[in-house]
């Protein structure tokens, strides 16, 4: 009562809790990393890219806020400064959190893209380094507006050149002769309902000394004589960004002013460096990628002759299409092989190191190694390429090399010899590897010169590129490691091989079927065993019956009834306890029949070779 009570109490109190509840402790978001792979970073990477195109357009608007009037004044356009402020703000707050996320978000080390393992960095002092390293200062530059900004500069400064325009004129009606005076504050829009300001008006010279259609004017405008010819000044907003964005810079006439001929200057500079640089990364990389292309194609059109000329079949020629053009798209046309082998072997030995020492470390029988055979193992590694749906390597045959697979997926797959009835496969991804029986064959000091035969047919999904350390390189290394204990070399190769693991998974079902066919036969004996004892009871009451029967009810039969019921009496008496003693006897001979292994359906499979490596020396 008090069990059910204390469950009852323990209960009540937890339902308060949520169902997600745990013990351990939430992380804050604002300190959590995000996945650069998730889609809540996928989705903010569009939305910020919109932003920044919007904002693109919004930067040169400030410079668009000075407009001149009809009556020799300028004024600021308000609508549009309210309208580009808040504007511009809201997307500086949307680049100020795109910034902020960038540090909070983690990225795929470097050396773990080689072989397709894709390691994340989560600390957040890395993010931060390699964020203000590289992507910050490339974040910032993208922003700019530099086309934008350089057209709307023309429009500033076309404004400052009437601006100035219009004070010199000022500055030479600022007399005692002239009535009313000029002042600067005229020029100013805000000032079109003075008095003294209309008056100055309709006597000052300033609207006809200004005039960039009066050629007689002794100011000169230069190349920002458009912006009043045209009456880009005066014009809506959406006139005047368009003209400047798309108009400046062409044919253009600088007058004396040096502001003015250093800007023509730099347009002029900056473009015709600009060009010069596209033309030369034009020039470069047509010449080296039409040299690959032109030998790519004469490489192609020998193959195809080649596969013409001795008349392979149209599957045949398709599959090597495929590969030749893969092999071009993995490598580009670069010769890795020949490019290694010219450099020195220390420089060599450090570059295929950091090539292939993670994913060889991936194994778990080269991971006991040290870093000398580790060398020695990175160092003998070939590139391996092999298109989609081609067979590596097929049950039965000679394994030639071991695959330690970068990028792609492989299927591999046993019969056990062609055994009817069983059939296993896996799936390799990046990181895994096959080809483990050339592992026993090269620690093996009594093995001979054959190649061991495959025990699995290896075929490629898609397109796999892979390191393939061959046969005789793994035996070159194997002579040397002689250092490790061998149970433990046992333990780690039988743990990892794919070979052990199917075999003692079909081990494991084996004597999983003969437990069950074992406990059904014992259930069994023990229902019919049961069933046999109550029927011998029964048997034996009835006997017990008619011996009764026989003894009191002989004398009545002898006087009053006929002898033919005795008679029949007798002969079911007789015949039950021969059916009593016959059961049990055959109860008494009943043998428990268990199965043994050979009467089992599922076929056995081979014991791989116990993996013996105790027979080294130092």
């Amino acid at each position: 009562m008090k069990s059910d009570f204390y469950r009852l109490a323990v209960s009540s109190h937890f339902s308060s809790f949520p169902k997600s509840f745990s013990l351990r402790k939430k992380v804050p978001w604002w300190y959590q990393i995000l996945n650069p792979r998730s889609k809540f970073v996928a989705r903010w990477n569009r939305t910020f890219l919109y932003v920044c195109i919007a904002a693109l357009f919004l930067d040169p608007l400030y410079f668009y806020f000075p407009i001149t009037g009809d009556k020799a004044c300028m004024q600021t356009d308000l609508v549009l400064g309210v309208f580009v402020t808040f504007s511009r703000t809201v997307a500086d707050l949307f680049f100020l959190f795109h910034v902020v996320l960038k540090f909070r978000t983690a990225y795929v080390a470097p050396n773990s893209r080689v072989y397709g393992r894709k390691e994340l960095v989560t600390d957040p002092r890395d993010i931060a380094s390699r964020y203000l390293k590289s992507d910050f200062i490339i974040d910032l530059l993208a922003t700019l507006p530099l086309p934008q900004v350089l057209g709307a500069t023309w429009y500033v400064a076309s404004i400052q050149r009437q601006y100035e325009c219009w004070i010199i004129t000022c500055k030479q009606e600022m007399n005692k002769t002239h009535s009313p005076s000029c002042t600067p504050s005229f020029l100013d829009c805000a000032t079109l309902d003075h008095r003294e300001r209309q008056a100055w008006f309709k006597r000052t010279r300033v609207l006809s000394n200004c005039d960039a259609l009066n050629n007689k004017n002794e100011f000169q405008f230069g190349l920002f004589a458009d912006a009043f010819t045209d009456h880009v000044s005066s014009s809506r907003f959406v006139q005047k960004y368009f003209y400047c964005l798309c108009s400046y810079g062409q044919n253009l006439q600088t007058s004396t002013y040096s502001g003015e001929t250093l800007f023509s200057s730099f347009i002029c500079i900056a473009g015709l460096i600009l060009f010069a640089h596209l033309i030369g990364n034009m020039q470069n990389y047509l010449q080296s990628t039409t040299a690959r292309i032109e030998e790519w194609r004469l490489r192609q059109k020998d193959t195809e002759e080649w596969m013409n000329h001795r008349q392979l079949p149209p599957e045949l020629q398709q599959r090597v299409r495929r590969f030749v053009q893969y092999k071009w798209l993995a490598t580009r046309g670069v010769d890795e092989e020949a490019i290694l082998r010219a450099l020195p072997l220390d420089l060599r030995r450090q570059i295929q190191r950091h090539l292939c020492l993670d994913i060889v470390r991936r194994v778990p029988f080269f991971g006991q190694m040290d870093d000398q055979l580790l060398d020695a193992i990175c160092e003998r590694l070939v590139s391996s390429l092999n298109t989609k749906d081609s067979y590596i390597v097929r049950e039965g045959d000679p394994v030639r090399e071991m695959l330690f697979i970068i990028r792609g997926q492989v299927e591999s797959s046993t019969t056990d010899g062609g055994r009817t009835g069983f059939y296993n496969s896996i799936t390799l991804r990046p990181g895994d590897f096959c080809g483990e029986e050339l592992l026993t064959w090269a620690l093996m000091s009594s093995s001979n010169l054959n190649l061991p035969s495959s025990t699995r047919t290896v075929k490629s999904i898609s397109e796999v590129e892979a390191f393939a350390l061959r046969a005789e390189d793994l035996k070159f290394v194997s002579n040397q490691f002689k250092r490790l204990h061998s149970k433990k070399l046992q333990h780690a190769f039988r743990y990892y091989s794919h070979q052990w693991r199917a075999w003692g998974a079909h081990f494991i079902q084996a004597a999983w079927r003969r437990h069950r066919k074992r406990k059904l036969a014992m259930e069994l004996l023990g229902k019919e065993s049961l069933y046999y004892t109550n029927v011998v009871e029964i048997v034996e009451e009835d006997d017990d019956d008619c011996d009764a029967g026989d003894a009191g009810g002989g004398a009545g039969e002898s006087s009053s009834g006929p002898s033919v019921g005795f008679q029949n009496l007798g002969a079911t008496v007789l015949a039950s306890k021969f059916a009593a003693n016959t059961r049990k006897g055959k109860i008494k001979t009943v043998k428990i029949n268990l199965p043994d292994s050979d009467s089992l359906k599922m076929p056995k499979m081979f014991k791989p070779t116990e993996p013996d490596f105790s027979t080294f020396h130092d």
